[in-house]
């Protein structure tokens, strides 16, 4: 197992260095060990996005990438909605829910806006839950309001 992890850290060493800052940047590695510094850290977050998929979660946005390569700050948010989107079809289709209350924490929605924010996803669920992309149709969808239009820019 040591011998294992030894050649895992020495064929990732090469990617780590070639990126100046892994663990500051995108990709599910640079999510799972945010915070911490060291090359131990990006050889591990660079050993995790080699070894992962990124391409579904770079176009979609969902690991703090965009095709663009520009780091986004609502990547939270957009793995939320991703690991969650069964239940939170389910809840916001009902309008109430604990998948839908858990959203609006990450997203940190007002209290006074709550109610809204819920009746607004119920009626709009078609437009939002219609194809893959709900973390996107759900930023257009904000940013189209005037009242919730602040909170697009947690996706």
């Amino acid at each position: 197992m040591k011998k294992l992890l030894a050649c895992a850290l020495v064929a990732a060493a090469p990617a780590a260095m070639a990126q100046a800052n892994n663990v500051g940047s995108c990709g599910w590695g640079s999510k799972l060990f945010e915070g911490q510094r060291g090359v131990f850290a990006q050889v591990l977050a660079a050993t995790t996005n080699n070894t992962s998929s990124n391409t579904f979660s770079i176009t979609t946005g969902t690991s703090g990438c965009t095709s663009d390569g520009l780091v986004t700050s609502g990547w939270r948010t957009a793995m939320f909605i991703d690991g969650t989107r069964l239940a939170l079809a389910r809840d916001a289709a009902a309008g109430q829910g604990e998948t839908l209350d858990a959203l609006m924490a990450v997203m940190a929605v007002k209290p006074a806006d709550q109610d809204y924010f819920k009746s607004t996803l119920k009626a709009r669920f078609a437009t939002v839950f219609g194809d893959e992309n709900i973390a996107g149709n759900l930023k257009s969808l904000l940013a189209s309001d005037t009242r919730l239009a602040a909170y697009a820019t947690t996706l």
